[in-house]
């Protein structure tokens, strides 16, 4: 039982290293980053980017243009929403409060206090990959890491909140890319 108690107190310990560890680079970057241009451009991102509904619109654009390849585009973008909602399920499995630390700034409101992963890095990344695909260039260098910067100079989500919402939406956008692409091929 006394090992148990003792394991328990060590697991709560490096947590705690973790996490002090995560709000100090949180810090340094917002030390480094937060200057009013780009605080705007962040807060900007950070509006576009809210419930996915910026990347679901630049969706329906591309099958508003691309008629031909419509399905495609709508597909793309209802998979856009669907790696959102996938990060808000696990976000309330995981159930991590957002920063709370007097070094570290918030400088935009969220809708919830939920912070692991982060959706906006989630839908982006898979807005990344699956328009990738429809455009024919790489836009994940150019959209990904720009979002999640922006999520850490505006003080609301850890560096591993990013990280994981980008693999979250890196695995689904590519899942849904693989699928879209080999049914493109069956036709």
């Amino acid at each position: 039982m006394l090992e148990s108690a003792e394991n328990a107190k060590g697991a709560e310990s490096v947590a705690a290293a973790e996490a002090a560890a995560e709000v100090k680079v949180l810090s340094q970057v917002q030390g480094v980053l937060k200057r009013p241009g780009t605080v705007k451009a962040a807060r900007g991102m950070s509006h576009f980017g809210e419930h996915a509904i910026g990347w679901f619109a630049a969706g329906l654009v591309g099958a508003a243009l691309d008629k031909p390849r419509r399905k495609e585009w709508l597909t793309a973008s209802f998979g856009v929403v669907g790696a959102h909602a996938a990060s808000i399920a696990v976000k309330r499995v995981v159930r991590r409060p957002r920063p709370d630390d007097p070094s570290v700034e918030v400088l935009v409101g969220t809708p919830s206090k939920l912070s692991f992963p982060s959706s906006h890095a989630t839908s982006t990344t898979a807005a990344a990959v699956l328009y990738s695909g429809l455009t024919g260039r790489n836009l994940v260098p150019v959209l990904v890491p720009p979002m999640l910067a922006s999520r850490l100079v505006l003080g609301v989500h850890y560096p591993t909140d990013v990280l994981a919402g980008a693999a979250l939406g890196g695995a689904v956008g590519g899942v849904l890319r693989r699928f879209m692409s080999r049914n493109k091929r069956s036709r």
